[in-house]
């Protein structure tokens, strides 16, 4: 029979050689402030979310951002939105000349003033010229021949509809209107404008706080579960030291990535941390079932034993599920959106660090914390009988 238990100390020394790098680059973060590290993106530093339609066709979000690298803004990150329409959704460092509504001055996709109209049957005359300010007289109203509404403006032409059906608004002036212009140039006007607001760095903070708070809550929770499910305290906090493990490889390794190859932290990175606890967890709890049930079944045996036994009883069944939800996961990887490639990564990185760890860490801490309460026993028992 394979002893894994008796081999646990290698299995400590591989896991203290991913982690620490990942330790080292991620107290970084704060110390080269910001330069190496931890990448957070704009939903954790506060920015600008700027979310268009192009009347053409929608560019790939590479060429999108090369045209805001070439703007200055290299660290933007652009990605495609599926819906009724293929929409680009830009988030860049906050920038200045979001509007509040649709923009009463012309711009250059041609788009109507709010308050403009034509009248109704209205006709330019050929070879006349309406003024603006030119106001209709009774006989000419009267006339067979129709003339200008007052209330048109020149060189005005209805709003292109929309997914919306209203009239869009768009920057003319300041940094946001430069990139509207240089976007425009390279594939053509922008018909819509779907969302734009500025982040603050009050949410952002608010929501760095709420995120660790959920992380912090979960742990507690699984501990409390754990020890009232098994009976034993010690279940609980080795699960919970696998835990801290698989938080820590895979925020080291986000750090890793966002200091050499620009990967960021999002709000789906989140989401991604509390499903990769979760993931591991069941896997703890699949095989300290399993120990509790070999403890009755093998009672005598030495408690490494017995933890060896049901390591081997569940291994193939933790590996196919671990290896069937990496195909999936593999396939979003190469083949899905940008959207969602940071999270499925992270997804990725955390399923083979809670695997690894629910079968190489949780249960070989367990066993050396039983032996050296064993230890401890027999030293406070023979020094009692002195």
């Amino acid at each position: 029979m394979f002893d894994l238990i008796g081999k646990r100390r290698w299995f400590y020394l591989f896991s203290a050689l991913i982690m620490i790098p990942g330790l080292i680059f991620i107290v970084l973060t704060p110390l080269s402030g910001g330069n190496a590290g931890l990448r957070f993106s704009i939903d954790f530093t506060g920015g600008t979310v700027w979310e268009i339609h192009f009347r053409d066709r929608t560019p790939l979000p590479s060429e999108v951002q090369d045209v805001m690298a070439e703007r200055g803004m290299p660290g933007s990150v652009a990605i495609t939105t599926a819906g009724e329409r293929e929409y680009v959704l830009i988030r860049t460092e906050q920038v200045s000349g979001l509007t509040e509504g649709p923009s009463p001055g012309p711009s250059a996709t041609s788009i109507a003033s709010p308050g403009a109209s034509a009248s109704p049957g209205a006709s330019a005359i050929p070879g006349a010229s309406a003024s603006p300010s030119a106001s209709a007289s009774p006989a000419a109203s009267s006339s067979p021949e129709p003339s200008a509404s007052p209330e048109a403006s020149p060189g005005a032409s209805p709003s292109p509809s929309p997914g919306t059906g209203g009239v869009i608004g768009l920057s003319t002036e300041g940094p946001l209107a430069e990139l509207r212009f240089a976007l425009e140039e390279r594939f053509g006007p922008i018909d819509e404008v779907r969302q734009e607001a500025n982040i603050g760095p009050v949410i952002s903070a608010e929501l760095a706080q709420q995120a660790i708070l959920l992380l912090v809550l979960g742990s507690a929770g699984i501990l409390g579960w754990m020890t009232f499910r098994f009976a034993d305290f010690r279940m609980g906090m080795t699960a919970i030291a696998a835990l801290i493990h698989d938080v820590v490889v895979v925020v080291g390794i986000f750090a890793i990535g966002g200091t050499f190859f620009d990967l960021e932290v999002d709000a789906l990175f989140v989401t991604a941390m509390l499903t990769v606890i979760g993931f591991s967890v069941h896997d703890t709890i699949v095989v300290y079932d399993r120990v509790r049930e070999n403890r009755i079944r093998h009672a005598g045996e030495p408690f490494a034993a017995i933890v060896n036994h049901s390591l081997l009883q569940t291994l193939g069944r933790s590996l196919n599920t671990s290896l069937t939800t990496l195909m999936v996961l593999l396939a979003l990887l190469l083949f899905g959106s940008d959207a969602i490639r940071s999270f499925v990564f992270a997804m990725v990185i955390g399923i083979i660090s809670g695997t690894y760890s629910s079968i190489f860490n949780a249960s070989a801490l367990l066993v050396s914390w039983h032996e050296w309460d064993e230890r401890r026993r027999q030293q406070q028992f023979a020094t009692a009988r002195r």
